[in-house]
């Protein structure tokens, strides 16, 4: 790792993660510029961890400077494909990393890295060869695409110690939806910041809707 990379408070385990949020905002950004504004504009509204997904060349240089300047946000990685990935995400600033699926080396990799992990499953097969990994929480995705809330309904049949946070075509009530399940610890909150209120950078847009987000899931 390289030596001079930022120190972040550091979560033992994705349940710890999900205790301090139950939302965490899923950012693609298309320019660095933007990482700043956005965390600030979420934090304001109520919504304080952040998975910057790694989908653009802006995803690492936006972790690095929000785990710098935004203290007051909990920011994590996604879209992590390979151990490199990890690496530099956890190099940026990264306190936690999340990928869409899992490969044998990056359930090796997350075993030793300095901050939690999140495997991304969809069925049982691969949540079985998560268990065996040692892993006890995991990404579920994409959970709209396959019947919702009846997902984590069925797996917990089975599986019922394993905590999921649910990703993919989520929106706002299908959150309260997913959350009202005993094993769904977290959404991830990709409808919060919109494509078309980053490329007007309209915080304001972003802060109102991470409000209404944060009220409407507590109350659920």
């Amino acid at each position: 790792m390289d030596s001079g990379a930022i120190t972040k408070p550091k979560f033992a385990s994705f349940a710890e993660i999900f205790a301090r949020s139950a939302v965490i905002a899923v950012v693609t950004l298309p320019d660095a510029a933007l990482a700043i504004p956005v965390a600030r504009a979420l934090a304001r509204g109520g919504v304080k961890t952040l998975e910057i997904t790694l989908r653009t060349p802006a995803g690492l240089e936006a972790i690095r400077r929000i785990a710098s300047g935004v203290p007051e946000i909990l920011v994590g990685a996604g879209t992590v494909l390979r151990p490199d990935d990890m690496s530099a995400a956890i190099d940026a600033g990264a306190a936690f990393t999340i990928s869409p699926g899992a490969t044998p080396a990056l359930l090796a990799a997350g075993r030793t890295a300095s901050v939690p992990y999140l495997p991304g499953v969809g069925t049982a097969s691969e949540l079985m060869a998560g268990l065996d990994e040692g892993y006890d929480c995991f990404k579920l995705f994409p959970v709209m695409a396959m019947s919702g809330a009846l997902l984590p309904r069925i797996l917990g049949g089975p599986f019922p110690r394993v905590r999921f946070c649910c990703n993919g075509g989520v929106a706002l009530m299908s959150s309260c939806e997913l959350l009202a399940e005993p094993n769904v610890f977290a959404v991830g909150a990709g409808w919060l910041t919109p494509p078309e209120a980053l490329a007007a950078e309209n915080w304001e847009a972003i802060e109102n809707l991470a409000r209404a987000a944060t009220k409407t899931l507590r109350k659920a």
